[in-house]
């Protein structure tokens, strides 16, 4: 494949530069060379630093303390950015999800990206001749900085489609006009050419076992990147044919970061509940050995756990991110291992279509249920520890102290009838730990990867059921039954992702790949109950938002206007619907 080398040619401000020496030449303070910076070791190491600047924020930190999920069925969320991209406010010039912010870093993903990939090309092309006196730390900063590159390639192609792949850093007068974007499936050879170049270099650890260390990608981070990046090849959106290949190969490679990783001693955390609510700690036996990476800056913010607590919790003012009804309903019966709805039978979603084999009951709707869901959400008679000194059961029925918002009772209570329970720890005043860490990958993934494109490629196996219900056994669920079809197998594993990954930011991007956004994203409900005189509750279902952003235009990013202007290409061939 032809790999096309250009500096940062979609950033306006460094390709319209009329700097009269090489923008390359000069570090950002226009004072010391990036010669000078190589020969010196301290400079050297902190260069590479500089191409982990580029990691964005993530977690709570889009629009105003907003997650991704209310961007997909999973959450609604009452902020300006989540309102705006309901109501279809998404243009090559106007992007909710980038909406500027004081609380993230690189909320403007394309040049974010951009920029991360311009810095591991500076730090890749002078490596070699680097001050580094260990040659084991030339070869680790070297898999390191490729392997930023590929992850920063991988995120921006993700959200935005394929793009031309740079490898080096070009001089200003590199002609742009010839430019033209590859194909997805050539991107995807580069990232995983990349990757494989990083899992053979030994001098990268496959887990990070000192706390200075704390944030370094390694071996096991390659295995994860490399696993997404061709299942999301091999999904619908990116493989229309459905080329079996494809799947062959993301299974493999889902499969091959298994075994690795668990023959390493990576293995799924005992305590679903728990794992979201501190940081990995890092030791050569640590006790959570399931993270293959967390971003290294501390997301605790002491409003967060304000805004994303419950009305009844002391200093509440404004409720974030709240689960969706569509979310709730995806959690199956613990004793049956079944899911209680088989659909709806309107579009609205509000007469769900119950299956009898469940054993659900819809007068008593949170009894019995997985238990990730009373990992992931407040629901009425939930109980919330360390309210006032005491165990508050929650009251979302109308009337209760966290009830459904009833004007003007303003933007303290749910919109759907729920509260994130997931990443806050009731047993603290503050809520939410204030080590807690964003966890980018983990090897959960990997084995819902595996059984994805298992069945996809061959059908549902003995090696597609034995990972999908090594997740399930985690949490003491059954195994998923073995008459499945490949129809049912697959509607299974993906409702799998949307429980165990809830809030994760996969669903976003997993309905864009499956292509069935027109299925999940026109409108989000909630549940509205009242207390009957004999103290029993009664339910109805509501919708909460009908929304704009479902048609397949939604499924990729628009190019920004500005970017996409300089690339005659980009701008003759914008992503489809712009």
């Amino acid at each position: 494949m032809k790999t096309i080398k250009i500096f940062t040619m979609v950033l306006s401000f460094l390709a319209l530069s009329a700097c009269s020496r090489d923008f390359l030449d000069i570090t950002p303070d226009g004072r010391t060379t990036l010669e000078e910076i190589f020969q010196d070791e301290k400079r050297t190491e902190a260069y590479l630093n500089r191409v982990y600047g580029s990691m964005p924020s993530y977690f709570w930190k889009y629009g105003f303390f907003d997650f991704l999920a209310p961007f997909s069925d999973e959450a609604y969320a009452y902020s300006g950015a989540a309102l705006g991209w309901a109501a279809g406010m998404l243009t090559p010039t106007i992007n909710p999800l980038h909406t500027p912010q004081e609380r993230g870093k690189g909320v403007y993903h394309w040049g974010t990206f951009w920029a991360g990939i311009r810095d591991a090309n500076v730090f890749l092309a002078n490596v070699e001749t680097a001050n580094i006196p260990s040659p084991t730390n030339r070869e680790r900063f070297r898999g390191e900085a490729r392997l930023l590159r590929a992850f920063y390639f991988w995120e921006l192609i993700k959200e935005y489609g394929p793009m031309p792949i740079v490898t080096e850093p070009f001089a200003n007068d590199y002609d742009y006009t010839s430019l033209t974007r590859p194909s997805f499936d050539e991107c995807v050879n580069f990232i995983v050419s990349e990757c494989d170049i990083v899992l053979g270099n030994s001098n990268l650890p496959m887990r990070i076992t000192t706390e200075a260390e704390r944030g370094r990608f390694t071996r096991a981070v390659a295995y994860a990147i490399k696993s997404q990046a061709l299942l999301y090849n091999a999904s619908p959106l990116w493989n229309p044919g459905n080329d079996k290949g494809r799947w062959t190969r993301a299974a493999e490679a889902a499969k091959q970061g298994v075994d690795a990783l668990t023959a390493q001693g990576y293995a799924l955390v005992g305590d679903y509940s728990n794992y979201f609510l501190s940081k990995t700690d890092i030791s050569s036996a640590p006790g959570d050995r399931e993270t293959i990476y967390e971003v290294h800056e501390p997301q605790i913010d002491p409003v967060f756990s304000i805004i994303n607590s419950i009305p009844s919790k002391p200093g509440m003012f404004k409720v974030g991110a709240t689960p969706t009804q569509e979310l709730v309903d995806s959690y199956e019966m613990q004793a049956t291992g079944e899911p209680i709805i088989l659909g709806y039978q309107d579009e609205e979603h509000t007469q769900p279509i119950y299956n009898p084999a469940s054993g659900y009951d819809p007068a008593n709707p949170y009894v019995g249920r997985d238990p990730r869901f009373y990992a992931t959400v407040w629901y009425n008679g939930a109980a919330y520890d360390n309210i006032g000194g005491e165990i508050h059961l929650m009251e979302t029925y109308v009337g209760g102290a966290d009830q459904l918002l009833v004007a003007p009772l303003g933007w303290a209570f749910t919109r759907t009838g729920y509260y994130l329970r997931k990443f806050i720890d009731p047993k603290l005043q503050s809520g939410q730990p204030e080590d807690t860490r964003w966890k980018k990958y983990r090897l959960a993934e990997l084995y819902l990867n595996l059984a994805e494109a298992e069945n996809e490629a061959n059908g549902p196996t003995g090696l597609a059921y034995s990972a999908v219900n090594t997740v399930r056994s985690r949490v003491h669920m059954p195994d998923l039954p073995q008459n499945l079809t490949q129809e049912q197998f697959r509607q299974r594993v993906r409702n799998e992702r949307r429980v165990e990954l809830a809030f994760e930011e996969q669903r976003f991007w997993d309905v864009r790949r499956w292509k069935i956004l027109d299925q999940t994203d026109k409108l989000v409900t909630g549940m509205e109950i009242t207390k009957e005189a004999d103290h029993s509750f009664s339910y109805k279902r509501f919708v909460t938002e009908y929304r704009a952003l479902w048609a397949d235009k939604n499924l990729l990013m628009p190019i920004p206007l500005t970017d996409a202007s300089i690339i005659p290409d980009f701008d003759l061939h914008q992503n489809p619907g712009y």
